[in-house]
């Protein structure tokens, strides 16, 4: 309960107080989009890297981590798309939408400042920053080829694979942990003036991108949907987890601080990144929305939770 106090209050009532904001008309959709620029492009990156940057290369390319995070995302975005295919006879972009919502996990805006404040940066950073690089890369390469390929566009599969590798290259919160690792890896100290650059701007990294998933919440309604919305939170929420749990405990075994972590991540909603997504290719876009709100408010229980029972196990150091 300590932790639900410590960490989980104080995460979700940034958001909520973005949330309020945004309702209130405090701040609207321009300084919504400023805020959210300002995070992916800068204050995220620059924390990222930093972290990156001081963490041995061993402590940071967790094989049995990618294992576990990644079969959990894929096992549920299969099964969300073959429940959409079958129950509602969604067509396959659709389809594909539905399993991404499933298994999109909002690693950047949410797990990143959870773990900076629940296990502290040092710990909590390198699981983070990794699923959000397998999310930025796996998750959005993967849907990105099966929409081209499945649209009306059509264009193949070469032209797809461009597209994603112009993406990756062009992603801020791929490219500056990808930096921070091979500046590890070259066993290169980080200079003074560059840390206390860096270190002042991620330090506005986790309060930016908490207040800036309540502002994106406000402007999002609830219309038709809710059965469908429904079930595919109760698979990221709950199934995820589970199944990641699962292969970490039989497939892919790690230490019990990465075990947890995984899990935790898994656990996360569904992040703004697959509303971007669905806007690019006209697909299930306003159901996206929703799952993306939904799934964030019924986190603060399921999360809490989830906190509550593996936070005292490590604490921030």
């Amino acid at each position: 309960m300590q932790a639900v106090i410590n960490v989980a209050l104080p995460v979700f009532g940034v958001i909520f107080i973005g949330f309020f904001t945004g309702r209130i008309r405090l701040l609207g959709r321009a300084q919504s989009e400023a805020l959210n620029a300002f995070v992916y492009w800068i204050a995220l990156p620059a924390l990222l890297f930093l972290a990156m940057a001081r963490t041995p290369v061993s402590g940071i390319l967790n094989l049995n981590f990618i294992g576990a995070f990644l079969g959990g995302i894929l096992a549920v975005w299969l099964l969300g798309s073959l429940l959409g295919a079958l129950v509602h006879r969604a067509d396959a972009g659709e389809a594909t939408m539905q399993g991404m919502n499933a298994g999109f996990s909002n690693t950047g805006y949410m797990g990143i400042p959870l773990f900076a404040a629940a296990f502290g940066p040092a710990r909590g950073l390198p699981p983070a920053s990794l699923a959000t690089v397998i999310m930025s890369v796996a998750c959005v390469g993967l849907a990105v080829v099966a929409l081209e390929l499945t649209g009306s566009r059509n264009r193949g599969v070469l032209p797809a694979l461009r597209d994603v590798a112009v993406a990756l290259l062009k992603n801020p919160l791929v490219v500056a942990p990808v930096l921070g690792v091979l500046w590890s890896w070259a066993g290169l100290a980080v200079p003074v003036p560059l840390a206390t650059l860096l270190s002042l701007l991620g330090a506005a990294a986790s309060p930016c991108a908490l207040f800036a998933i309540g502002l994106f919440m406000a402007g999002q309604t609830l219309r038709t949907g809710l059965g469908e919305v429904g079930w595919i939170t109760v698979l990221k929420l709950i199934w995820q987890p589970l199944i990641t749990w699962g292969l970490a405990a039989t497939v892919f075994p790690m230490d019990p601080f990465w075990t947890a972590s995984a899990v935790i991540l898994a656990a996360l909603p569904t992040g703004a990144l697959t509303f971007v997504v669905a806007q690019r290719y006209g697909v299930y876009v306003e159901r996206t929305s929703a799952v993306i709100l939904v799934s964030t408010v019924v986190s603060v229980l399921t999360l809490s939770l989830l906190l509550a029972i593996t936070a005292p196990q490590f604490p921030a150091g």
